[in-house]
């Protein structure tokens, strides 16, 4: 007797039986015509630049194209940059190997920089002026293509050990370290986060105590919280450090202040009274050595105290040439701000490359067709796909204008432009850095499978970059900070009935702008109409912002709660500000260039800017900015400019100047990168 299972399996069978004995295919589909293979035919077979990429190359890098030149020439001349995988071609690709273990790629990383140091690129980079720091900025760039735990081990022993000691430390402390650094006999790190506390640094744990009798600073990590984490180069290489410690002299606590230690021996060994562990294997960056350090009684001399704006006596007498602690206490930050610029910069850079490999493969890489038996569809000529990446090839470029803005603010630096940078820094950093995440995320699924493949180098990227939305700063928290500052200019300009000044608040002196109620195609495309809607959102944020503090205060709320309280309107003025700042350096690059066709693309990428900025951003909207009918002919408007990008496409990621060799294989001949023969090559 048969089951009940055999027998509803029986049934199923006769019913699809019954079912496929009756279908007839359409006739457009009876005949299968076979198509011939795939064939790659390069981009710039059928693409025609339309304006001088080289002119657009110089504005996009914005300072130093020839020393980016000499530094991808000099990684291309060593086999440590190249990929292990040979190409049936010839081409060689430089990336690292991510499928070593953490160990081998931590020891590639210091033989590169040595490798580059032996070839000179870190010359004067501590002992020159500030002639070179431009200079400086785009060698570190250029090392960061290739590798981002590269620049970010260089970044860590240059600029913030080496910065420390030479902005805050004096002529004992740079006769000591600077040179040394420079050559790499002293390998420093920066040993500033705990466990405990990251971006709130006032409330770090170790604790220096001054003992007048030896003349030496005591330093200890008093609980596990107060361990130093995520110390770059402590894992392994690191020599000396520069550590953050509560300063208590006489049992009064002076706050935070920084300390130049040795940690190893010539030798490697970990120095007495000091633990180091390893931070172990992480989504990314595991070329650099990240370490934790407790310190048990370590002793270190007076004079390591970094005292350029503070100092302790022999007798322990505390002496310091500002007075305010919170003035003092940013003195103690200032390594940062470099830090932030070259963030900004590495995440700019990181978005030129995904974008470039995703728009070389989607001009080539076709699927589907129009027509019956008609040639399959290249990916970029879909709108779909035009609307995927090429606003963000806009945003890219605007914020490529803003990183070379910042970094020409941070060279020109007087003590009375510190607070300027700080907000532009924070605000940058946060902004491009999440455009750089999603920037990523939607090349990597605009290349299909391929963006999978840690050779095409996007998908891996995720996980290398992801680190720069927390270290500098929390993005969300340099956003509240970036909002706190530009509340605290629009409360003192008020009281004191005076205009507002600097930071590009000026627009704020004049009568409030007023969009037209009926928008049209040539009203958004106007530079006044964009100039006008980004300043007024910021206006009204603003605004908006001191009202509702001021409401939390008048029902009794202390000023610091109440702008907690008050957090989605301050993270919406501070992304309103940074998309301002950045529409306004792209604006004055715009207007400085004479190159017609240049100028013409950088109009076209200014208005898809600030339009794809105000579809996207829901509080255009949400606050009566823009009328429904407004945003629908702002969406209208998107559409059709990506279209006429599409035209510009490659001549735009061409004008990136990334090498060939720091691209990928899908960004070239994808079909031979994936033969037969490329898998036989060892």
């Amino acid at each position: 007797m048969a089951s009940p299972d055999a027998d509803r399996i029986r049934r199923r069978a006769s019913v699809i039986s019954r079912h496929l004995s009756r279908w007839v295919p359409p006739a457009a589909t009876r005949t299968l015509n076979v198509s011939a293979c795939v064939q790659y035919s390069p981009p710039e077979s059928s693409e025609k630049l339309g304006f001088d990429v080289g002119e657009m190359r110089r504005v996009m890098d914005g300072h130093d194209v020839e020393a980016r030149d000499w530094a991808y020439r000099i990684m291309e001349e060593s086999p440590l940059f190249w990929s292990p995988r040979r190409r049936p071609e010839g081409r060689v690709f430089m990336i690292p190997d991510y499928n070593q273990p953490m160990e081998h790629q931590r020891e590639m990383t210091m033989r590169r920089i040595m490798y580059l140091k032996e070839r000179g690129m870190y010359d004067g980079w501590l002992t020159g002026g500030r002639e070179t720091e431009m200079r400086r900025f785009a060698l570190l760039e250029s090392a960061g293509l290739f590798d981002h735990s590269l620049s970010v081990k260089t970044g860590v022993h240059f600029f913030l050990w080496g910065l420390a000691i030479r902005y805050l430390g004096t002529k004992y402390h740079h006769d000591k370290w600077l040179k040394d650094t420079e050559n790499f006999s002293v390998k420093g790190c920066f040993a500033m986060t705990e466990l405990g506390h990251g971006s709130n640094v006032r409330g770090i744990e170790t604790i220096a105590t001054y003992d007048s009798s030896a003349g030496e600073f005591i330093i200890n990590t008093p609980c596990e919280s107060a361990q130093k984490y995520w110390i770059g180069g402590a894992g392994i290489h690191a020599n000396h450090t520069i550590i953050f410690a509560q300063l208590h002299i006489q049992g009064k606590n002076q706050g935070v202040h920084a300390f130049a230690a040795r940690i190893r021996d010539d030798d490697g060994n970990v120095c007495p009274n000091i633990r180091i562990a390893d931070c172990g294997h992480k989504i990314g960056l595991n070329g650099v050595d990240n370490g934790r350090i407790w310190f048990d009684n370590l002793r270190v001399p007076r004079q390591n105290l970094l005292n350029s704006v503070c100092d302790v006596l022999p007798d322990g007498q505390y002496v310091s040439v500002i007075e305010d602690p919170d003035q003092r206490f940013a003195a103690f930050l200032a390594p940062l701000t470099f830090g932030r610029v070259s963030i900004i910069a590495s995440a700019v850079y990181s978005s030129k490359v995904a974008l470039s490999i995703a728009i070389r493969y989607s001009l080539t890489r076709r699927a589907f067709s129009i027509e019956p038996n008609g040639p399959e569809v290249p990916l970029l000529d879909y709108p779909t796909h035009q609307q995927r990446l090429l606003p963000l090839v806009a945003k890219t470029c605007a914020m490529s204008c803003a990183a070379a803005f910042i970094k020409r603010m941070y060279v020109k630096r007087t003590p009375e432009m510190n607070k300027a940078i700080h907000i532009y820094s924070s605000a940058f950093k946060a902004s491009i850095t999440w455009h750089n995440m999603r920037t990523l995320q939607e090349c990597r699924e605009a290349c299909g499978g391929q963006g999978l493949k840690t050779e095409n180098r996007v998908g891996v990227h995720k996980g290398e970059f992801d680190v720069q939305s927390t270290f500098e700063g929390d993005n969300n928290i340099l956003m509240q900070q970036v909002s706190k500052a530009l509340l605290a200019e629009y409360i003192t300009a008020q009281r004191r009935r005076k205009p507002l000044k600097g930071l590009g608040l000026e627009h704020m002196n004049d009568p409030s702008p007023v969009i037209p109620a009926n928008l049209t195609s040539s009203d958004v495309r106007s530079i006044q109409f964009q100039t006008d809607i980004l300043c007024l959102r910021e206006r009204d944020l603003l605004g908006r912002l001191a009202k509702e503090i001021s409401d939390h205060q008048a029902r009794g709320e202390r000023k610091e709660y109440a702008f907690i309280l008050s957090y989605q309107v301050a993270e919406e003025l501070g992304r309103a500000f940074s998309d301002r700042a950045v529409f306004q350096t792209l604006v004055e690059v715009e207007m400085a260039v004479t190159n017609g066709p240049v100028k013409e693309v950088l109009g076209l990428l200014r208005t898809t800017y600030a339009l794809i900025i105000i579809e996207e951003d829901p509080s255009f909207l949400r606050y009566g900015i823009l009328t429904p009918g407004g945003a629908a002919v702002v969406r209208k408007e998107v559409g059709a400019l990506c279209g006429e990008l599409r035209l510009h496409a490659l001549s735009i990621v061409t004008s990136f100047g990334i090498p060939p060799g720091l691209l990928a294989p899908i960004a070239f001949d994808w079909v031979e990168a994936n033969s037969w023969p490329a898998v036989e090559i060892p």
